[in-house]
C-alpha cells in the first residue's frame, strides 16, 4: 500500500482542529498510541499498541519505507493486525532489539480520503500530519493536490515542516525544515558491522586500479543476511570506470535482491572513504534513509553514518503508470 505524507510542528492545535472541521473533515475522536520501533529490521518496523477510549481497535505491526523530506513524500507500508501485542513485542525485541518507543495522543480526522493527525507526542510537543491514501496505479498527483490544499487551508508554514519520523526526533536524529540533519543516532550491530568491513577489505584486494592506484572495496548486506561485494574497476577511458559500490550493487541484484540493509566501504589509502556523489544516489535507490554505512577497517576503528546522512535529498522517481495518459 502507498500514501503521500507531510508532517509539521503545530504551534496552535486548537486552530488546526477548527480549520479542519470548517473544511468539512470528519472528527473520529482521540486515540492513545504507543509505537515501539525495532532496531535491526528492514526499513522501519514498529509495533503499535492503541486505545481508542474503549472502542474496538486492533493493535498493529507496521512495516514502512519513506524518504526523509519536508516535501509531501510517498510511503509504502504493510499493516498487520495483532491479537497479542505484549508477546509479539517480546519476540521482536529478542530478534531485533528495541530502537525507541514513541507515545502520543492522536486526534484523527478524515477529509476526502486524507487522514489528518493532530498529535501530542510525549517529550516532543504538538504536531500535525497529513496522510493521503493512494489508489493502485496512481501517479500521486491527486493525492499531492489534496495534501497541498490542506497545508494551505490549515496554514502550515515552511518553518514548521519536519523531514523525519517521531522515532528519529526522540532519538535526537531529527531534521529541521530544510531537511538538514541535526545529529546522527545510528544503532549498530557490532558483529555485523565488523563482518561487513572485513568482507569489503577482502574484496578491495581484487580492485583493478592500474591508473589511480586507489583500491576500494564495498560490501552490501541484503535483508536475508547475505553479503554481496565489489571492488572498483578502472578503464583507460576514465568515464567507463566503475566504483566499488556500483560493482557490489550489481552483484546484489544478480543474486536476486533489490534491497540493501547495511553498507561497508574500505579504501587502502584512506582511513574513512565515503561513497562518491553518484554512488550515494545508487545506494539510495536500494536502501532506506536510515540504512547504516560503515567506513573504516575491521578491528581498526570505524565511522558509521547512514544513507540519508550522506545524501539528505536523494532523487526519487515515481514511474508513470503504463495505462495512464502521458503528462501534459
Amino acid at each position: 500500500m502507498r500514501n503521500l505524507e507531510l508532517k509539521a510542528r503545530d504551534p496552535d492545535p486548537d486552530r488546526s482542529l477548527e480549520r479542519a472541521l470548517a473544511l468539512g473533515a470528519e472528527d473520529k475522536g482521540e486515540i492513545t498510541q504507543r509505537d515501539t520501533y525495532f532496531a535491526g529490521a528492514r526499513g522501519r518496523l514498529k509495533l503499535r499498541e492503541q486505545d481508542a477510549q474503549g472502542s474496538a481497535l486492533w493493535d498493529e505491526l507496521i512495516e514502512y519505507s519513506r524518504a526523509d523530506s519536508t516535501d509531501p513524500r510517498p510511503s509504502t507500508y504493510l499493516r498487520v493486525p495483532v491479537a497479542d501485542a505484549p508477546t509479539l513485542r517480546e519476540a521482536l525485541e529478542a530478534a531485533y532489539g528495541t530502537l525507541v518507543t514513541v507515545t502520543k495522543r492522536r486526534r484523527l480526522l478524515l477529509w476526502e480520503g486524507v487522514r489528518i493527525h493532530l498529535d501530542e507526542v510525549e517529550g516532543l510537543g504538538s504536531y500535525i500530519e497529513f496522510e493521503a491514501l493512494a489508489e493502485p496505479g496512481s501517479d500521486l498527483s491527486r493525492e499531492r493536490d489534496k495534501v497541498e490544499r490542506l497545508r494551505d487551508e490549515l496554514g502550515v508554514d515552511d518553518a514548521n515542516l519536519v523531514a523525519t519520523s517521531y522515532s528519529d526526533l526522540v532519538l535526537g536524529d531529527g531534521a529541521d525544515a530544510s531537511g538538514a540533519s541535526t545529529g546522527t543516532a545510528v544503532v549498530v550491530d557490532e558483529a555485523s558491522a565488523e563482518e561487513l568491513l572485513a568482507a569489503a577489505e577482502r574484496v578491495m584486494r581484487t580492485a583493478h586500479v592500474r591508473y589511480s592506484h586507489f583500491p576500494v572495496g564495498a560490501a552490501l548486506r541484503a535483508p536475508d543476511g547475505s553479503i554481496h561485494v565489489g571492488s572498483n574497476v578502472e578503464n583507460a577511458s576514465y568515464p567507463q570506470s566503475q566504483c566499488a559500490e556500483t560493482s557490489a550493487i550489481g552483484a546484489l541484484v544478480a543474486a536476486g535482491h533489490t534491497k540493501i540493509s547495511e553498507v561497508a566501504v574500505v579504501a587502502a589509502l584512506m582511513d574513512y572513504c565515503p561513497p562518491c556523489g553518484g554512488c550515494r544516489q545508487r545506494l539510495a535507490e536500494f536502501a532506506d534513509a536510515d540504512t547504516p554505512v560503515h567506513l573504516g577497517r575491521a578491528g581498526e576503528g570505524r565511522r558509521t553514518t547512514t544513507v540519508g546522512e550522506l545524501l539528505p535529498l536523494a532523487f526519487e522517481f515515481e514511474p508513470h503508470p503504463p495505462d495512464a495518459p502521458p503528462p501534459g
